[in-house]
């Protein structure tokens, strides 16, 4: 018993100094090791701040350019304790880092597909130059301004003042249209006159009005004036015009005061703007009888 104790011992203390001596063969690599993760926190600190200094200028939302930095930094001190742990001769650890690493991103990736895919759709629109805060955009059936892009979402401000809130991926899949990119914008108006009047006079009046009414159209010349069919109780026609503005808002307002002030100018000019009229005549000479037989005609 005593001997298996005192075997026991001896193998314990060349194991203890085995390990020492390995210890200590290796202490110029621990060093270095240790200075190149210490030198990788201080580079991704360093690379942190200028990444995010960089993607700044290029990016609105600052939680999409913090996360852009953050991620750089990571790399920096991944790619640090790679080399620490190569430095180390630990080839077998490095080895079975990555796989777990590999294992770990694909289950995190498939539990978090819907969550990435809003994240990286996120970072995609930021860079994107046609699509800024404060653009009015229509998209995915809706119309609204730009308040906010984030990791997950895109934020609209309705005209009724109603928040929008739409997943980044279902921005970048679908069309979407800005209104904020053009300087100017196209106001169109369909009308219809009666067929009593002079057309020659109703075009005429039409592209004064609305020269006169607003200063970005220079002259009558500029208002593009067709007339379009003959209605049931009307010849009808569509107007158009130029306007100085990529708000969507400012067209609406524009219109409504054109349509104002070419109905005070019909009106002033005895212009009539027909509308359907239902007419009940009740002088109708059939008698009872008549009236039934011909109802109960019309029912078969």
């Amino acid at each position: 018993m005593e001997s298996t104790i005192t075997e026991a011992f001896n193998n314990l203390i060349t194991k203890l100094q085995g390990w020492l001596n390995a210890v200590i063969q290796n202490i110029p690599n621990l060093i270095l090791a240790i200075v190149v993760m210490v030198a990788s926190y201080f580079i991704a600190t360093y690379i942190k701040k200028l990444v995010l200094k960089l993607v700044s200028h290029k990016v609105k939302q600052q939680s999409i350019a913090n996360m852009i930095a953050k991620i750089s930094a990571v790399v920096i001190v991944m790619a640090g304790l790679f080399l620490s742990l190569g430095i180390l001769n630990l080839s077998k650890m490095l080895t079975s880092l990555l796989a777990g690493a590999g294992v770990a991103g694909l289950a995190i990736g498939l539990a978090l597909q819907g969550t990435l895919s809003n994240t990286f759709a996120g970072i995609v629109i930021s860079f994107r130059k046609r699509i800024q805060i404060g653009n009015w955009v229509e998209t995915s059936g809706y119309s609204g301004e730009v308040i906010d892009v984030n990791l997950k979402e895109f934020v609209l401000k309705e005209a009724d003042n109603h928040i929008v809130i739409i997943p980044n991926k279902t921005i970048l899949e679908n069309p979407l249209k800005n209104y904020s990119l053009a300087n100017k914008m196209r106001v169109f108006i369909n009308c219809g006159v009666g067929y009593e009047s002079d057309l020659e006079q109703v075009k005429d009046l039409t592209q004064k009005t609305i020269a006169n009414a607003f200063s970005d159209v220079k002259s009558a010349e500029d208002v593009e004036f067709y007339y379009t069919e003959f209605g049931d109780s009307s010849i009808n026609y569509l107007c158009r015009f130029w306007i100085n503005t990529s708000d969507l808002l400012e067209k609406k307002r524009v219109k409504t005061k054109a349509i104002i002030e070419i109905k005070k100018a019909y009106d002033k000019a005895g212009i009539n703007i027909p509308f359907p009229i239902r007419t009940l005549e009740f002088n109708n000479k059939l008698s009872f009888d008549e009236a039934i037989l011909d109802n109960q005609y019309s029912n078969n």
